[in-house]
């Protein structure tokens, strides 16, 4: 049976107030983008949930990217059908055929927004199950926890007849918090705290750090894809490519080897700084986890957060790496994440790291460099790109590299 629309359930939105109506535009906008190569689509945002007009367009393809948006609690497809109960014990009868199993149970919900239809929600409920019993074998009510739940609306302009409901997996429509920067490295954290920032509605922008001919194009490359995987909840994600190389370089020659790292990632931040202000951004993300590296102790942190009072936001902070991974598994960047292409945190990195770094210490090494100057060529090299769902890059990368052999 061919579905004529989905019905969209909002979530959390749900508790919004006066500014509601803002949550779900955004919504709509952000569900518009993911299907924005469906032209044949129609959407209709209202204040109790969102109708989706099909017009033709196969639902298991929509079913595949509304599962990614964030905002949505759940949907279901569903069939328009005029206000008679010929039409609605006919398609309840189909949609209870295709999807019946013998020893499933089910129940009938009815909701009627037209209270002057001539037959109220209880009467709808036992009229519907009367038919379905008298034409389906083996069929057992449960009120409970059925398997099936056939779900009837009867609003103003027809009735909507659904049985199955898909989860999404809620949140908030991302743009709804503001826009932030995020430190993407090649890694596995750092994805998977982008993934949790846009759940809480952040527009984010990746900033990635390479440093050539340290890195290769192909751990560039790799960062591109990974924002290419996550643009699948977001629609696009600006990219931008920050050069490293002459930073490092410049620590590694002027500065005791125990302090590389604290210094090193404080010009991260630093430059991730420079580019939220630039861009108008609010705060800066990024994938750092309490105790997991040196760089993430405590006193780590206090370090390198000197050098801004902007707020940088830790969504998988106290998080295990077991749960992180299994989370990256899940939206899907882990088996990216773990090739091994370096990035600039890797490259350079002190055999023995100072985890206990001093305040006064990092602010003391800064002073012997000039780090205006090279905070400033770098933001003269930084290159902006737009990236869209699962664009690819690293296959590319690779043939250029078997073509110059």
């Amino acid at each position: 049976m061919e579905y004529t629309e989905v019905m969209v359930r909002y979530g959390e939105l749900s508790t919004k107030g006066k500014n509601r109506k803002d949550f779900i535009n955004r919504l709509a906008s952000n569900v518009e983008k993911v299907l924005k190569d469906l032209p044949q689509i129609d959407f209709h945002p209202r204040h109790d949930r969102m109708h989706i007009v099909l017009n033709g367009a196969p639902f298991a393809e929509v079913d595949k990217r509304l599962k990614k948006v964030f905002g949505i609690q759940t949907y279901s497809p569903a069939i328009k059908i005029p206000k008679t109960l010929e039409d609605i014990e006919n398609t309840s009868l189909e949609l209870m055929q295709e999807t019946f199993k013998p020893g499933m149970t089910f129940k009938v919900n009815t909701k009627r927004s037209d209270h002057k239809f001539e037959y109220d929600t209880n009467q709808l409920n036992n009229l519907v199950g009367d038919y379905l019993f008298d034409h389906i074998d083996h069929l057992k009510a449960e009120m409970k926890h059925p398997d099936l739940v056939l779900r009837i609306e009867v609003r103003q302009d027809a009735v909507y007849i659904s049985n199955q409901l898909f989860h999404a997996i809620g949140g908030m429509p991302v743009g709804t918090a503001g826009k932030a920067v995020m430190m993407l490295s090649g890694g596995i954290d750092s994805p998977v705290a982008s993934y949790l920032a846009m759940k809480r509605g952040v527009d984010i922008e990746m900033v990635h750090f390479f440093s050539p001919p340290y890195t290769t194009e192909k751990a560039l490359a790799k960062a591109k894809e990974l924002t290419g995987i996550l643009a699948n909840y977001a629609g696009k994600i600006n990219f931008i490519a920050v050069p490293f190389a002459e930073i490092q370089e410049t620590i590694k020659e002027k500065l005791p080897e125990g302090y590389l790292m604290t210094v090193q990632r404080r010009f991260m931040l630093q430059l991730a700084d420079r580019i939220r202000a630039k861009r108008g951004d609010l705060a800066i993300f990024n994938g750092e986890s309490v105790g997991q590296v040196a760089s993430q102790t405590l006193q780590s942190m206090v370090a390198i957060n000197d050098v801004t009072t902007t707020p940088v936001i830790r969504p998988v902070a106290t998080m295990d790496k077991t749960e992180i991974i299994k989370l990256a598994e899940d939206i899907g960047t882990f088996d990216l994440s773990i090739q091994p292409f370096e990035d600039c945190c890797t490259i350079f990195a002190p055999p023995r790291p100072k985890t206990k770094p001093k305040l006064d210490k990092a602010r003391e090494y800064d002073a012997r460099l000039d780090v205006e100057g090279l905070i400033q060529r770098a933001m003269n090299g930084i290159e902006v790109m737009p990236i869209y769902p699962n664009e690819k890059f690293i296959n590319d990368k690779i043939e250029e590299d078997q073509d110059l052999l």
